[in-house]
């Protein structure tokens, strides 16, 4: 953890990528598997980690994300995509995966399935669709920390619109919803924001002890 803040600092949304250089897969199945190790409401995971390595799709994509060239000059293209829907059975297959990795009887963990059920199945189509996106933030912030460790720049995306990258990827068919976009590989040396200094909210202003 002695190089966590220095590497926060060296961070930041790039604005320009290399494209000759790449991710290698070492690298790249890190990256993946702190993604999956991400915390979420419950444990639940409702969402799905698309890459997109097709240079057609990445093209396609391009407009729909504000044209911006990170999309096709990345090394690599993940979106996150939140489930639309939270089923009784989405929470059965966790409730099994639970039973099954910890050996534990499925009749001792009915009571917390029918918590589960009862806080979620019940909410509108709306709440589920913000719950669901909410939880991709979440794994975000680890493909974030992880990707700094790495010394791999990430560009953050919330600037496309959803209908079209939806309809490009063919995710409403799959109850999928594109909810964030990341862009993933190595700073360009003409891209000038590297230099800049990081803006933030100073601790005073950001932090209040009660």
């Amino acid at each position: 953890m002695s190089k966590f803040i220095e590497h926060q600092n060296w961070r930041y949304a790039t604005k320009k990528f290399d494209a000759t250089k790449k991710i290698s897969n070492e690298d790249l199945n890190t990256i993946k598997e702190a993604i999956r190790l991400s915390s979420s409401s419950y444990g639940l995971q409702p969402y799905k980690v698309i890459i997109v390595e097709n240079p057609e799709l990445r093209a396609k994509i391009q407009p729909a994300a504000w044209g911006q060239s990170q999309i096709v000059e990345a090394s690599h293209l993940i979106i996150f995509a939140n489930e639309t829907e939270v089923k009784d059975e989405n929470i059965d297959n966790f409730v099994n995966n639970i039973s099954v990795t910890r050996n534990i009887p499925l009749e001792a963990l009915s009571g917390y399935s029918a918590f589960m059920k009862s806080k979620l199945v019940t909410l509108s189509d709306e709440d589920k669709a913000i719950w669901t996106a909410k939880q991709t933030y979440l794994a975000l912030g680890n493909l974030l920390n992880v990707a700094a460790e790495l010394k791999i720049d990430v560009t953050p995306m919330e600037g496309f619109v959803p209908e079209q990258v939806n309809e490009i990827l063919g995710l409403e068919k799959l109850g999928l919803n594109t909810s964030l976009i990341a862009t993933l590989g190595y700073r360009h040396e003409a891209d000038d924001t590297q230099h800049y200094k990081k803006v933030r909210k100073s601790e005073e202003e950001l932090f209040i002890t009660l």
